[in-house]
Order: structure tokens, then C-alpha cells, then sequence
């Protein structure tokens, strides 16, 4: 056997020579000033590039969440809640129509397929703002097969509620069952789904942890920066270096620039929370809670006496609501115009206890008591659009400068890069 072959070493040991050799040349710059230089210029060069890597991450993070927010999540939620009062009104309506007797009225015709075609609408739009496979986009499909079934059992009603049949308030209360027990439920676990989406969307817009490691890398570059300017002020008794003195400007109008940007998001933020998306949640709780109180009116007297679970529940509803009323975002107006439709409600349940049931449905139907309603679904309505302006308004400022820190943060880095490259390399320059 050749001795080369028994004296060449093992790759291993190739590799750790030269990894070992690496860190021993490092270790050997310390002791002469133009190694110390070099380790100098490395470090800056190292922590520029990291800020400029981190400023551009955190622009697209905060950007890409506060987007999201504004174009996702915000808008799901209110895709959920339109869901639910287009198909709780639909329901209600379809009961009183029923009430009417023989041909329907044709406004309450109208305002039902209003609001089948606002849930449909409603639906598909939910549909594209879903994730595939996610909890949201189940309660999607199955909105969507049910209120093909709820339609046509309402039309079976409908058509024998015509000809005077009984059983037309089998179908009717059939109808009234698929929407209560699965369309309705399935509609609050969407708009609870997109209220968590709504939760999740702030933390990510607010990317906590790119913003935390951005600052502190900026304050490590000039840290770094102070200190380089302070050795070399000693080593070459020179008060200045001109472009590590532009360098360190450059990182302090970095600092303030990016702090300027992210404080006027996390603000917007804020606002959109406090007075944008919380009261448009509890206005469309609101909303919910009016309209299951008139289903339960309109669903009670068409039970004819049966109906006793939708006197409990609207017994229940309007304890929710009352209490939610008492909120700073409803005022005085819709307060009163609740009051009033409670105590219409009260005449209608005195009627129909009292055996005067046609004259309980007239009541119930009637204009005034209509206009009683419509006054608080008005009022309601009216509160949640102003919210959602207010939401939409402080996202769209939100958004403002995160992308000029995506672009400009790097850029800045890398100009930091070169003026400190500059002013290190001058002083090198004259040790050779």
C-alpha cells in the first residue's frame, strides 16, 4: 500500500481544518488595526443588510395584514350578517304573508324575494372570501344547498295557503324549522368565524414580531454605528469621519421614519377596532335580535295557538336586545322606536290571548305596527353603514407609507451599507 494513501486525511478532518483555520484568521484580525477595521466594516455591513432584509419584510408584512383586514376579513363579517338578516327577514315575512291569507300581498311578495336574493348574493360573495376546506367554507355549502330547500318548501306553502289547504302550514312551519335550526345557525357560526377572522386580521396587521426585530436591529446598527465613529475618533485622533457620521443620520431618519409609519398604523388600528368593526359586530347582533323578536310574533300566531317555543324565544330576544340597546352606539331615537314596537307586540299577544285572532294578524301586519319595526331595522341599519365607513376609512389610512417601507427601508439600508463601507475603507486605505 502507497504511504500517500495512508498519510492523505479523512474529508472530515479537511473540513474541520478549514473551519478551524476560518475562525482562527478571524480571531488573528483583532490584533492589528487593519484586521480590527475589517471586523468593523463586517459588522456594520452585516447589521445594515439585516435591517434592510427586516424593513422590507415588515412594510410587506403589515401591509399584506392590514390589506387582508380591510379585504377579507371586515368583509366577511358583514357578508355573514347580511346572511342572517336577509334570511331572518325572509322567514318573518314569509309568515306574515301567510297570515295575510289566499293571494299574498304583493309588497311582502317582493320584500321575500328581496331577501332571498340578498342572502343568494350575500352567500356567493361569503363563498370567495372563505378559505377551501376551512370551518367558514362549510357553513358556506350548506347555506347554499339549504336555501334552495327552504325556497321550495315556502312555495309549497304558499301555492296550498291558496287553495285554503291546512297542510300549508305544515310546510310553512317545515320551512320555518330548516331556517331557525340549520340556515340561521349555520349563518352565526359564519359571522362567529369572520369575527375571529376580524381578531386574527389586527394581530397580523400589527406583526408584532417583525416590528419587534426591526427595532431592535436598528437600534443595534446605530449602536454599532457610535461606537465605530467612537474608535475610530481614538485610533486616528480624528473628531469626525464624515460618512459614518452621514450613515448614522441616514439610520436615525430611518428609526424616525419607521416609527412615524407604524405608530399612525397601530392608531388607525385602533380606531378601526374601537369605532369600526366592535360596533358594526354588536349592531348586527343588534339587528339579529330584532328580527328573531318579529319572527317569533309573525311564527306564533301562524301556530295558532302552538306556537308557545316562539313566545319563549322572543321573550328571550327581547331581553338581548334590550339590554344591548343600552350601548353608547345606539341612541335615543332607536331606544324609544324598540319601546314602541314592544308595546304593539304587547297589543297583538293581548288579542291573540284574548280570542281575537284576526284582529291580533291585522295588527301584527298592519302599517303601524310595520313602520314601528322598519323604524328600528332602519335605525340600525342606518348605525352599522356609518360604522363600516369609519372602519373602512381608518384601514385605508392604515395602510398609507407600510408600502414606502417595503421599498425605501431596504434602500435606506443599503445606502447605510455603503457610506459605512465608505468611511471604514478610508481608514484603511492608509495602512496600505
Amino acid at each position: 500500500m502507497s504511504t500517500a494513501l495512508v498519510a492523505r486525511p479523512s474529508p472530515g478532518v479537511q473540513v474541520e481544518e478549514r473551519g478551524g483555520g476560518l475562525f482562527r484568521r478571524l480571531g488573528s484580525l483583532r490584533h492589528t488595526s487593519p484586521g480590527r477595521l475589517e471586523l468593523l466594516l463586517g459588522l456594520l455591513v452585516t447589521l445594515g443588510v439585516l435591517t434592510g432584509l427586516l424593513a422590507g419584510i415588515t412594510g410587506a408584512a403589515t401591509s399584506a395584514g392590514t390589506s387582508d383586514l380591510g379585504n377579507r376579513a371586515q368583509p366577511l363579517l358583514v357578508e355573514a350578517e347580511t346572511i342572517y338578516s336577509a334570511l331572518a327577514d325572509a322567514d318573518t315575512t314569509a309568515a306574515q304573508a301567510f297570515l295575510a291569507g289566499g293571494l299574498e300581498p304583493p309588497a311582502l311578495t317582493q320584500r321575500y324575494n328581496d331577501d332571498l336574493e340578498r342572502a343568494t348574493t350575500a352567500i356567493s360573495a361569503a363563498a370567495r372570501l372563505t378559505p377551501d376546506g376551512s370551518e367558514g367554507a362549510a357553513s358556506v355549502r350548506t347555506l347554499s344547498n339549504g336555501v334552495a330547500r327552504y325556497s321550495a318548501l315556502v312555495a309549497t306553502a304558499r301555492a296550498d295557503n291558496r287553495q285554503g289547504l291546512p297542510v300549508g302550514s305544515s310546510y310553512l312551519s317545515a320551512a320555518s324549522d330548516l331556517n331557525r335550526q340549520t340556515l340561521l345557525p349555520q349563518a352565526q357560526n359564519l359571522f362567529r368565524v369572520a369575527q375571529q377572522g376580524v381578531r386574527d386580521g389586527y394581530t397580523n396587521a400589527a406583526s408584532y414580531v417583525w416590528v419587534t426585530l426591526l427595532a431592535l436591529l436598528i437600534l443595534a446598527l446605530a449602536g454599532a454605528l457610535l461606537l465605530a465613529q467612537r474608535y475610530l475618533s481614538r485610533a486616528t485622533h480624528r473628531t469626525f469621519n464624515v460618512p459614518l457620521v452621514a450613515a448614522t443620520a441616514l439610520t436615525v431618519l430611518l428609526a424616525i421614519g419607521t416609527l412615524f409609519v407604524l405608530t399612525g398604523q397601530n392608531g388607525h388600528l385602533g380606531r378601526a377596532d374601537s369605532a369600526g368593526s366592535t360596533p358594526v359586530a354588536q349592531l348586527a347582533e343588534a339587528r339579529i335580535l330584532a328580527l328573531r323578536e318579529r319572527g317569533d310574533e309573525a311564527l306564533t300566531l301562524a301556530a295558532h295557538g302552538s306556537g308557545s317555543q316562539y313566545a319563549t324565544d322572543f321573550t328571550s330576544a327581547e331581553d338581548q336586545l334590550t339590554k344591548a340597546l343600552g350601548n353608547e352606539y345606539f341612541s335615543d331615537d332607536l331606544r324609544a322606536a324598540h319601546q314602541a314596537y314592544l308595546a304593539a307586540h304587547e297589543k297583538v299577544s293581548s288579542l291573540d290571548q284574548g280570542g281575537s285572532y284576526d284582529d291580533a294578524v291585522r295588527l301584527a301586519i298592519g302599517t303601524q305596527t310595520s313602520q314601528t319595526f322598519e323604524s328600528v331595522t332602519a335605525g340600525i341599519g342606518s348605525a352599522l353603514d356609518g360604522r363600516k365607513a369609519v372602519f373602512n376609512q381608518e384601514i385605508g389610512a392604515a395602510g398609507n407609507g407600510l408600502t414606502l417601507l417595503a421599498v425605501f427601508g431596504p434602500i435606506a439600508a443599503l445606502a447605510i451599507c455603503v457610506l459605512a463601507g465608505a468611511g471604514i475603507r478610508a481608514r484603511l486605505q492608509e495602512y496600505r
